[in-house]
């Protein structure tokens, strides 16, 4: 069945970890029809993804992706799928929470007494484009000293586009989330706080002078290569280790133990940096964990047997 036709148009889509549907958030949200109009809205455009309060040690407002188009799910049947354009899902460095610090951040959820109405219990709902703006923003904060500066200055006219709660500006932050440049620092913080700044291979948590640390985050399938950026496709490394894995010299099974090739020319000295468990020391969520679909390319593809 071919998409539903291309329409514009912000949502909230409530995802939960051990949710029912055969949802993979970077590639596909499964919904029951009762949301097919409001989903079919967001087609083209971006949409938050929302962990409910009701979730021990929720994340609240916690990734932003763009819809490509909704179909028929082929395995379900009177359900559907709202399928992820590639390239366009973004953890958040920050877990934006329903009622924070600076108050209510979702505020078309109020209804005209100021309180918050049923629509904030619905799985899939609508979502201006000052709300999305400001989700965005304090999902996306960053500060300056958290890595070594290795990539440049953003340029001006993505500043521009970021400007925070500027008169509620109309002007999403399509040109900011679309940055490769953004996405890049956004996800090095989020792999390497993840692992709690610590190479996943040898162990080594290395903070220089500077108060910064020098572990940097890899992709386990690259962007060019059509991976994600998702935690669960990076790993925190050092960088003679990041120049390894990307040249195939090592890998990881499902269950995270380190794979040498045998094609390596010094295996024993890469054996020597490989922490004594033999093992990727995996991140402090387990829902952080390298996700086996990734691992597995890493193997077909990178990693010289």
């Amino acid at each position: 069945m071919s998409g539903y036709p291309r329409s514009m148009g912000k949502g909230v889509f409530i995802h939960r970890s051990d949710s029912i549907y055969d949802d993979s958030p970077a590639e596909r949200y499964q919904f029951p029809p009762q949301y097919l109009g409001r989903v079919s809205a967001c087609i083209g455009d971006w949409i938050i993804y929302y962990e409910p309060s009701k979730i021990q040690d929720t994340r609240g407002y916690f990734a932003t992706a763009k819809v490509a188009q909704v179909v028929l799910d082929p395995k379900a049947p009177d359900m559907y799928l709202a399928l992820i354009e590639p390239g366009t899902y973004l953890d958040f460095v920050n877990p934006v929470p329903f009622n924070g610090p600076l108050g209510l951040v979702e505020r078309g959820v109020l209804n005209d007494a100021g309180k918050v109405s049923g629509r904030a219990q619905s799985a899939v709902r609508p979502l201006s484009i000052s709300d999305f703006n400001r989700i965005i923003d304090l999902g996306t904060a960053e500060t300056d000293d958290f890595l070594p500066r290795v990539d440049g200055e953003i340029d001006n006219s993505v500043r521009e586009e970021r400007t925070p709660f500027q008169h509620e500006i109309v002007r999403d932050r399509v040109a900011y989330l679309a940055s490769r440049l953004v996405r890049d620092r956004l996800f090095r913080r989020r792999v390497v706080t993840a692992y709690d700044a610590r190479c996943a291979i040898t162990g080594l948590k290395l903070i220089n002078g500077g108060g910064r640390a020098e572990v940097e985050a890899a992709h386990i399938r690259p962007v060019e290569r059509g991976g994600p950026d998702i935690i669960n496709n990076g790993l925190a490394l050092s960088g003679t280790v990041h120049w390894m894995f990307d040249r195939g010299l090592i890998s990881l099974t499902d269950e995270l133990e380190i794979l040498i090739s045998r094609q390596a020319n010094d295996a024993e000295g890469i054996r020597a940096l490989v922490n004594r468990s033999g093992f990727a020391i995996p991140p402090a969520r387990s829902a952080d964990r390298p996700h086996p679909s990734f691992l597995g390319w890493h193997r077909e593809n990178c990693f010289k047997h």
